[in-house]
């Protein structure tokens, strides 16, 4: 097949130039060759390497678990595909089971049919969510069960519209602060202040109380101290658990961050 360059890889798998340039310098994803121009290019092989390695991302492992996955002495591609096919299925059955209930919840709303109230729960994942509550207390303990308790009131005090602004907001300032790591701004930058305390404001909100910088720092310890947050934001931009993490780390420790 005709060998494609970085620009084209990117387009063809919806991924930045930049992510194919961090999966090259972590040895996670080589091209074929490099030109005389200095270009990078991809073949067959490369192609479906990366499509291993979204995969294995869509289903929230790190990047350094999927290479070791793939570079593994054992590793069978159809196997794994086979695996992983078994494993989306599942979870697009549990999708679909949410689907239905968000469309009998809504007929229910609009007076079209009644619905019980344990119907009301049909495709949740409750065993995964209390897993990671009970890591929380048990990592962070003191008040965040009440902490817990506090968000989950406020978020069910919501419509359905307001959780989707209060939701979009959350990824609006996401997405402004991983453009300043794509633009190789510094963690400490002054110009990530305006975004990080709307984050603050965000999570403040979200617990129902203030957030102390102190708090806001121990969050930023949170979010790299569990591999659910890590794969969560690496998602977003390559790097960016870290450097969300360094940037709150920062903004707490100025003189007057209020």
């Amino acid at each position: 097949m005709k060998m494609l360059t970085v620009k084209d890889v990117a387009k063809l798998a919806g991924v930045s130039v930049r992510t194919l340039h961090h999966y090259d310098e972590i040895g996670l994803l080589k091209p074929a060759l490099i030109g005389n121009n200095r270009y990078r290019y991809y073949g067959r092989e490369e192609l479906l390497r990366l499509q291993q390695i979204l995969i294995h991302r869509e289903l929230d492992i790190p990047l350094a678990e999927i290479a070791a996955i793939l570079d593994a002495p054992g590793f069978d591609r159809l196997a794994t595909l086979e695996e992983q096919r078994r494993r989306l299925q599942a979870e697009a059955e549990r999708y679909s089971r949410l689907v239905r209930t968000i469309d009998r919840t809504i007929a229910s709303l609009n007076g079209d049919r009644v619905m019980r109230n344990v119907d009301l729960y049909q495709g949740f994942s409750p065993g995964k969510q209390a897993e990671y509550e009970e890591w929380l207390v048990d990592s962070y303990g003191g008040d965040m069960r009440e902490r817990i308790v506090a968000g989950g009131r406020r978020m069910s005090q919501m419509d359905a519209a307001e959780q989707a602004d209060h939701m979009a907001e959350l990824a609006t300032i996401e997405e402004g602060l991983a453009e300043g790591l794509r633009r190789g701004l510094a963690a400490e930058s002054p110009a990530l202040e305006p975004l990080l305390r709307r984050h603050r404001d965000w999570v403040a909100g979200n617990w129902g109380q203030s957030c102390s910088p102190e708090a806001y720092a121990g969050l930023a310890d949170l979010y790299l101290g569990h591999p659910d947050f890590v794969a969560r934001y690496e998602r977003i931009e390559p790097g960016f658990a870290a450097y969300l993490a360094a940037a709150m780390k920062a903004w707490a420790q100025r003189p007057d961050p209020s």
